[in-house]
């Protein structure tokens, strides 16, 4: 099982969510809350904080953990973390993504979202 953390950024009430240019062919060309592996040295908080600011080229602070959703991919398992982040500073640039968007949460469900994220979206949705 691979922990994976990803960041649920608001920005004026929308939730940031970004579309896969990377990847396996399960989530390549997907919607996601964006994130990544922790690595065997980081807490989550430094995870999500490092992989948005390689990402995108912005800072953002973990605040807390909200919910987590377990999903086997044919390639690999995997735990998704979510955590509440606030955005920082920086200008948003793409690498891992072909473009993003902040979305209201009672439209998250409309995008077509990697396997795993659905239940995290469902979770926003119903929660936040």
């Amino acid at each position: 099982m691979i922990k994976v953390v990803a960041a649920l950024i608001e920005k004026d009430g929308k939730y940031l969510i970004a579309k896969r240019s990377t990847g396996s062919g399960e989530v390549l060309g997907k919607w996601e809350f964006p994130g990544g592996k922790v690595e065997e040295h980081e807490t989550e908080e430094e995870a999500i904080e490092r992989e948005i600011k390689e990402e995108f080229e912005v800072n953002i602070k973990a605040i807390r953990y909200l919910t987590s959703n377990t999903w086997e991919y044919p390639s690999k398992a995997i735990e998704l973390r979510l955590y509440a982040c606030k955005y920082i500073s920086g200008e948003f640039h793409l690498h891992d993504h072909s473009e993003y968007r902040f979305v209201d949460k009672n439209e998250l469900l409309d995008y077509d979202l990697c396997p795993a994220d659905i239940k995290l979206a469902e979770f926003i949705k119903n929660n936040i």
